[in-house]
């Protein structure tokens, strides 16, 4: 397989408004327990207005190319190591391209690193989102307890102390929201897998070379 499929169903069993754990805040040892609110919350029902969108470029650019991807998923890692650099480089440093990023929850780990990623704001957003890709194997490796370890790490490296990493992980509202948000846009946009990106609203999936990329971009710039 070229990408990896989205099961919904496993995916909500793994994450969702019904089987949400998160961080025990007595101890930072990976614990997990189930927040009530989110055993008893439906996702439709949860306010993700203070969810913000995590963008690069001009609002204003032509083209707007929206990403959809998991910190867990090797093809979106290999995505971001080989084409998003030049990506970047090309067309959103170049006013050419709006770029948003959103995250797909596959499984606790992957939210956990959105919560950690989103933890030092929009300013750090994208260098941490760099650090999870490029270190993704090693930070995936091992139980809970070790994954917690080395998303914290990767925290700290990019200039988040613990009293910050502590509030992020222990926010199982904020999980909570993130997920419910995360259903809301793959169902308005009609995601089955990862990677998958709408440039001007036309859907492509799979990890999509940066030549094809460039064909796909230039197709909507102005002439």
């Amino acid at each position: 397989m070229n990408r990896r499929t989205l099961l919904m169903t496993a995916s909500a069993a793994a994450v969702g408004s019904a089987g949400l754990y998160w961080f025990s805040s007595a101890s930072n040892t990976g614990t997990l327990i189930p927040p009530a609110q989110a055993q008893s919350s439906e996702a439709s029902e949860i306010d993700t207005s203070d969810i913000v969108e995590m963008t690069m470029g001009d609002p204003e650019a032509p083209v707007t190319v929206v990403e959809y991807a998991s910190y867990t998923c090797p093809h979106c890692a290999t995505f971001h190591k080989e084409t998003f650099k030049k990506l970047k480089t090309e067309f959103i440093d170049t006013g050419k391209v709006h770029f948003i990023y959103r995250e797909v929850y596959f499984d606790r780990p992957g939210l956990w690193a959105s919560m950690v990623a989103r933890c030092g704001g929009p300013v750090r957003y994208f260098g941490i989102n760099e650090l999870l890709y490029n270190q993704q194997r090693e930070w995936t490796s091992g139980d809970s307890s070790a994954v917690v370890a080395n998303l914290r790490k990767i925290g700290r490296t990019a200039g988040l102390d613990d009293a910050m990493l502590d509030a992020c992980l222990q926010d199982a509202g904020k999980a909570e929201a993130l997920y419910a948000n995360y259903q809301k846009n793959m169902e308005a946009d009609g995601i089955r897998s990862t990677p998958s990106f709408l440039i001007n609203g036309n859907l492509i999936s799979g990890n999509t070379s940066f030549s094809e990329f460039s064909r796909l971009i230039e197709a909507e710039l102005p002439s």
